[in-house]
């Protein structure tokens, strides 16, 4: 029985929730169910959905880390009428599609800022007969608020589901270590491992070879990490060609600065599809420490340096960094002490380190979402 699924996200600053969410509707896709993403973001160009359908919602972003201003596509303030009309596309979808499933990304753990569209979408999803089964899809590490309030509502909202899929692996970090409030959601907690790429083998010989190859996922926060590695650089007596990958957010200043510094042995160029296998090939990588840039990191076993992203009291990316750190999988660099010295060190740390060794990790995210989704569905049919 093909089952109909609709999954809503949004990305208001990096792109790694889109691509998560991508990354689980094609292989649901695959399995052979009616996948539909609905997305809240700016259009990204380089996307394979598979077979799953990405139906485009009006766009809204952040306007910086601090998360607290939004634009429209056009760059102007989302107001009253902008929210219900968007809501009201929304739930148009959700009344064509009918779906047996309903995921929200992040939601209610994040995003409270759209609570004007999600709300009423789960409103109208339970009054669906027959109800959807209702899911939160989560990565491995959340940014709990410091106003106790706001924690219980996401508790209570969270009691709404029928269950929370954790993508990541409580032998690295457990979804408490980060939230813990979520201990009293134990028994709706599923976790099902990371979405990561499948694991590729080794690449011939070609681009990345050898290279120290500096990357900031989509780039809209990554432009001190670049200069930082630029001046790491020139501290280093490196027979190694670096590659600086430039993110699609990026600011258009900052973007043209840097592609006017090439010379040899330093290639400055966009951001890459075939990002994985220029990790397999390269000494050593260095980046921040967002979810998807991690996952491609620990797949391709490469020896790497993470920078993560702190602004505005992020904690995120700092507890990824530093469970991988932990065991010995990456060298960090906090952003408060980044400068070239620290930089050049911990590169030189890295590229004498041993590769990370992963073999344990679950990393089959994705398979193990859609095999979840089947098995709760069939529970529920029978029941």
């Amino acid at each position: 029985m093909e089952t109909r699924i609709l999954i809503h996200v949004q990305h208001l600053l990096g792109t790694g929730h889109l691509r998560r969410a991508v990354a689980i509707g094609r292989v649901l896709a695959e399995a052979g169910h009616e996948v539909e993403i609905a997305s809240g973001g700016p259009p990204l160009t380089d996307l394979d959905t598979g077979a799953a359908r990405l139906f485009q919602l009006p766009p809204m972003r952040a306007i910086d880390a601090g998360f607290k201003s939004f634009v429209d596509e056009n760059g102007d303030g989302i107001d009253a009428a902008w929210k219900e009309r968007r809501r009201d596309i929304l739930l148009a979808r959700l009344a064509a599609l009918s779906p047996d499933v309903l995921i929200t990304e992040l939601f209610p753990f994040g995003r409270r800022q759209l609570a004007f569209e999600l709300l009423p979408l789960l409103a109208a999803a339970r009054a669906l007969t027959p109800r959807p089964l209702i899911l939160s899809s989560l990565r491995d590490i959340l940014v709990a608020p410091l106003d106790t309030a706001k924690v219980e509502a996401a508790v209570e909202r969270a009691r709404g589901y029928d269950r929370i899929l954790v993508h990541g692996d409580p032998a690295l970090i457990d979804l408490p270590a980060s939230y813990p409030a979520a201990r009293r959601l134990n028994d709706r907690l599923a976790y099902t491992g990371y979405i990561a790429s499948p694991a590729c083998p080794d690449p011939p010989p070609g681009d990345g070879s050898g290279e120290i190859i500096v990357s900031t996922g989509g780039g809209a926060v990554g432009a001190r990490l670049l200069e930082a590695a630029l001046e790491a650089r020139a501290l280093l007596d490196t027979s190694h060609r670096w590659r600086l990958l430039l993110g699609p957010d990026l600011p258009a200043a900052t973007r043209t600065g840097l592609l006017a510094r090439q010379e040899p042995g330093l290639i400055v160029e966009p951001a890459r599809r075939d990002f994985p296998e220029l990790l397999r090939r390269c000494h050593v990588s260095v980046s921040q420490a967002g979810y998807n840039t991690v996952m491609d990191i620990l797949q391709a076993k490469t020896r790497a340096v993470l920078v993560p992203f702190a602004a505005g009291g992020e904690t995120e990316q700092p507890l990824r960094a530093a469970a991988l750190a932990t065991r010995g999988w990456a060298v960090t660099v906090s952003e408060a002490s980044l400068d070239a010295a620290s930089l050049a060190a911990a590169i030189t740390r890295a590229a004498t380190g041993q590769p990370p060794d992963v073999a344990s990790l679950r990393c089959d995210g994705a398979t193990e979402t859609a095999r979840l989704i089947a098995r709760w569905l069939n529970e529920r049919r029978a029941a």
